[in-house]
């Protein structure tokens, strides 16, 4: 094994079994994409189509059943289980916990959908309602509001109890995967290559969901630049934005959980808070607390036909609604080890129910006020005739955010702001990532020690040459549908990890040897 001493008596750095092939993968994937842009993109295209075709209501109730999941182990006798010893106090407060899971599962792309998501369902509504009427912006905001709603957590974080409890209650010195599944297919299959085909399509779904996240996330910070400074976009000013980030997220991820990424993310707590207080009070913030009032309403009335619509007598003509929320759902399974591997590790002293419902409800809660104020802000300026808001979005959505956002008094500062809360979101995503993959990839005992700082700049350096390669060569698009459909495998991989949690619990008989004295207080 990789945790075995070298001739020269160092400790490999690295597992290179499932390193090498995972990168190898990502290599050769990016350069085909690279040769075959077009075709691959329509190759990828027409696979993506069929499967809206024909498993719509796959995605629909995975989705739904891992909400189920999640309450059932949370509310059962499962729900008391510490995450560790159940003497000690949780690692960090409910506050700065929140606030890492919040930055981890929104990040920058809460600012992008909350800014754009209302105008392309309003331009396409579902249900026959009337293209730009008043009901079609009142589907584009509570649509908005339940992309960042209970299912896309329940994706995220329902492989975390099987991570936290091989870490922080049995010790494990491996976070990964195949150690999750070691009780259900036993040493040799875990031991041996079915572990390590596990362990190599997490990390290949992870490189590529990161390098796609670092080419997409970019554009929030360039469109705005541009309109800062009278500019055009180009690939060297999106060159330097990247470079930017990677100092920022590699420095953070140097600095590991304590230092770097719980600092990060607590500081863009009260930063975005004030961000939305300045929008209320220099904007219309009578609108959109009343146009707020009217999407949760609205949401809350139609959660139900949102959650399961498959648009089946639309006779092929699947609206914005139906077809996004099944790539929607696809590319948050590709994310969803990323985030129970991270949350597994930032849990100790947590329980299961803590862990769960705190990912379920924290991001919900403020994915909700961001979507309602940034949503609310774009709306008022589209029904007052400031901005032509869907006719911008029509061809090209990005273009739209500097637009409103120039419209606010201080405009400068609101887009200045806006861009500072962007990156250290995407900052919080990236370290985040690059920490799970150190913490993956690398030969320290997880349950005793943090990820070689080493490894994790080795790792932010890969996916950012990943990122830039794909952003220059034109890859980027293939990969991001590619990386939609990585969440079919990693769904299986999922469901195997929940029935791993329940059946290790089972045979420690956790819920009655690893619980907290009910006379003690996690806080």
């Amino acid at each position: 094994m990789s945790t075995k001493n070298t001739g020269s008596g160092k400790r490999k750095l690295i597992d290179h079994r499932i390193f090498a092939p995972s990168l190898l993968i990502m290599l050769v994937i990016s350069f085909l994409f690279a040769i075959y842009e077009s075709e691959s993109l329509d190759l990828l295209n027409n696979i993506f189509d069929t499967i809206v075709e024909v498993f719509s209501w796959g995605y629909i109730w995975y989705a739904i059943i891992l909400v189920g999941a999640g309450l059932y182990l949370s509310f059962s006798k499962y729900g008391n289980v510490v995450l560790g010893d159940p003497t000690e106090k949780p690692r960090f407060t409910l506050f700065e916990y929140s606030s890492i899971l919040i930055a981890m599962g929104l990040g920058s792309t809460i600012m992008r959908t909350g800014m754009t998501q209302w105008a392309e369902v309003a331009i396409d509504p579902p249900f026959g309602a009337e293209a730009q009427s008043a009901e079609a912006l009142l589907w584009g905001n509570a649509y908005s509001m339940f992309m960042w709603s209970f299912q896309v957590f329940a994706i995220f974080v329902m492989a975390a109890p099987a991570m936290g409890y091989i870490l922080h209650v049995r010790k494990r010195p491996f976070m990964r995967i195949s150690e999750a599944c070691r009780t259900i297919f036993g040493d040799r299959f875990t031991d041996g290559i079915g572990g390590k085909i596990l362990d190599v399509i997490f990390l290949v779904s992870i490189l590529a969901g990161a390098a796609v996240t670092l080419g997409l996330g970019t554009p929030i910070v360039t469109y705005n630049l541009a309109e800062m400074f009278n500019i055009e976009i180009t690939f060297w000013l999106t060159m330097i934005v990247t470079i930017v980030w990677v100092i920022l997220f590699s420095f953070s991820a140097y600095l590991g959980i304590d230092r770097g990424i719980k600092k990060l993310s607590t500081f863009n707590m009260y930063l975005a808070g004030a961000f939305a207080i300045f929008i209320m009070l220099a904007g219309p913030g009578i609108f959109i607390l009343n146009y707020f009032t009217d999407s949760i309403g609205f949401l809350l009335s139609n959660y139900i036909d949102l959650s399961l619509n498959t648009n089946s007598l639309g006779m092929g003509s699947a609206t914005h609604i139906e077809s996004n929320t099944v790539f929607w759902f696809a590319y948050s399974a590709t994310w969803a080890m990323l985030h129970s591997v991270f949350a597994a590790k930032v849990s100790r002293g947590r329980t299961i129910k803590e862990m769960i419902l705190t990912y379920l409800l924290a991001p919900t809660l403020i994915s909700w006020v961001g979507t309602g104020v940034l949503g609310g802000l774009g709306v008022h300026r589209y029904i007052t005739g400031e901005i032509p808001v869907l006719d911008i979005v029509e061809e090209d959505a990005m273009a739209a955010i500097p637009q409103i956002l120039a419209s606010l008094p201080l405009a400068g500062i609101a887009l200045t702001v806006f861009v500072i809360i962007a990156i250290i979101f995407m900052t919080t995503t990236l370290d985040s990532t690059t920490y799970t993959i150190a913490s993956y990839t690398g030969t320290e005992n997880m349950s005793k020690a943090e990820p070689s700082r080493s490894l994790r700049i080795i790792v932010a350096a890969i996916i950012t040459v990943l990122a830039l390669l794909l952003m220059r060569i034109g890859g980027l698009a293939p990969l991001e549908v590619l990386s939609g459909l990585m969440g079919i495998p990693i769904i299986i991989i999922q469901f195997l990890t929940i029935y791993a949690a329940k059946k290790m619990m089972d045979e420690d008989k956790a819920w009655v040897n690893n619980v907290r004295d009910k006379k003690w207080k996690s806080e």
